[in-house]
């Protein structure tokens, strides 16, 4: 059986919204519980870390989470985060490894589990999770649509975001310095759980999602 390991690194020196990790949401918990609950429902995931430099963050786990201290030079703006990878897998040894961060509290268990299915028993090397675009594109001064008909954007043909919210891939595609392979499995989402918190303006945005959310008892 394949040992399957997922974990959210985390800093906690961030720089455009400072804290952002473990902020709390008004009349909820702090933004990384809910990504980790949602790695936690997730059957056949085998363990979930959180990769941490600071001990402090320990505080803010769910039962069931462990904390894994990492070399705090991962800690540095110039770190890349392949780097991270490489060193988590590293650190802990598994057969496939599922990658989620706090900044995408929407993420859904059934979304992470079609990505662990997909690698582990669908045939792919790797998963991400991708929110569909489809609005009037232009690339290097030309449009990706026909200007001569001009359909409605629901009808435009769709290109993919990465949400950056989850990967899963295996412990030989990121020994290869690589989270996404040559086969991947493209996972999408809707707006809620693509989600991505980075900003300010994106912290309160997430908030007037997580009361609405609430108030219909789906978080």
């Amino acid at each position: 059986m394949k040992k399957i390991v997922a974990f959210v690194p985390v800093k906690l020196n961030n720089e455009r919204l400072p804290g952002k990790n473990t902020k709390p949401f008004e009349g909820g918990e702090p933004l990384i519980c809910y990504i980790l609950k949602a790695l936690r429902a997730v059957e056949g995931i085998a363990e979930t870390y959180v990769y941490c430099s600071e001990p402090a963050i320990a505080a803010f786990l769910p039962d069931g989470v462990k904390f894994l201290q990492r070399d705090p030079v991962l800690d540095f703006n110039s770190t890349l985060i392949l780097e991270v990878l490489q060193r988590f897998a590293e650190d802990v040894e598994a057969d496939a490894y599922v990658l989620a961060h706090a900044t995408a509290p929407f993420l859904s268990s059934a979304t992470i589990a079609k990505g662990v299915e997909a690698v582990i028993h669908g045939g792919h090397d790797s998963a991400m999770a991708v929110a569909p675009l489809r609005e009037f594109v232009w690339h290097e001064g030309r449009p990706l649509y026909d200007t001569t008909r001009i359909p409605r954007t629901q009808d435009l043909r769709a290109l993919y975001t990465e949400t950056t919210g989850l990967y899963v891939y295996t412990r030989e595609l990121i020994g290869q310095g690589r989270r996404i392979g040559d086969n991947p499995r493209l996972l999408e989402v809707d707006p809620v759980e693509a989600t991505d918190i980075n900003e300010p303006i994106d912290f309160l945005v997430a908030q007037q999602i997580f009361n609405q959310m609430k108030e219909k008892g789906t978080i």
